[in-house]
């Protein structure tokens, strides 16, 4: 589903994310941690298409991210650590306004705009201003619009700040069950027990670079992700 060959990132000088590959098979959860400032989101910015690379390559279910960004945008959904949302706007408005751009059409657009509502628990509250929403109807509903146009790939950089235990719970049930549709989850969190808990694979970047990647196992063998992860990125020092 993602197929990156030695993308990199720079700013003049500053080199904000190494030479690195990655492979992300469909139906699978892939976790990505890091400290702040590592390098994720540049990363997912870069694989959501929004970042240009400086070097390298991308592809998004086959198709080339710089040669036909329109067709490898269009199977992914993309969730920014601070997505912006209409305030103005109720939920049901906001989702039809997304459906538009997507180039969704009627009858499929009512169905899915139901469906995602539904999904997420918002059905009661659709006719509602998004402004009298709390921080956990926000995310889902921002949740809900990535998930609208029914894409292949969702891409989400923290989802679960914020969010109280029953709103953390739903969420992964939804990267669960996104990725046994066969559809694929790519996540950066700092919630180190939610990627043990719901990701397939994962790695993890440290000032740019990857320095562990594979399965839960893999990266950690007997001992504790968090432990893993510290050592890896310097705070057992």
């Amino acid at each position: 589903m993602i197929r990156a060959r030695q993308i990199e990132k720079r700013y003049a000088a500053f080199q904000a994310v190494e030479p690195l590959d990655l492979d992300v098979h469909a139906g699978e959860v892939f976790g990505f941690l890091g400290l702040n400032g590592a390098g994720k989101t540049t990363t997912l910015r870069m694989l959501a298409g929004v970042l240009p690379p400086t070097a390298g390559s991308i592809e998004i279910d086959g198709k080339d991210l710089t040669k036909n960004p329109v067709e490898a945008r269009r199977c992914m959904g993309f969730i920014p650590d601070r997505p912006y949302l209409y305030d103005k706007l109720t939920a049901r408005e906001f989702l039809r306004f997304l459906g538009e751009v997507y180039g969704m059409v009627q009858p499929r657009l009512d169905e899915r705009l139901a469906a995602v509502l539904a999904q997420q628990a918002l059905t009661e509250h659709a006719d509602q201003l998004v402004e009298s929403y709390s921080h956990g109807m926000k995310q889902r509903l921002v949740l809900s619009g990535a998930l609208l146009h029914e894409p292949k790939l969702l891409i989400v950089d923290e989802p679960m700040v914020g969010l109280d235990p029953r709103g953390t719970k739903q969420i992964k049930e939804t990267f669960r069950s996104f990725a046994a549709e066969g559809r694929t989850v790519f996540l950066s969190t700092h919630t180190l027990a939610v990627a043990a808990e719901v990701c397939d694979r994962l790695a993890i970047i440290h000032k740019g670079k990857i320095a562990r990647m594979g399965t839960i196992n893999e990266v950690c063998g007997d001992e504790a992700l968090e432990d893993v992860f510290l050592r890896i990125t310097g705070g057992l020092e």
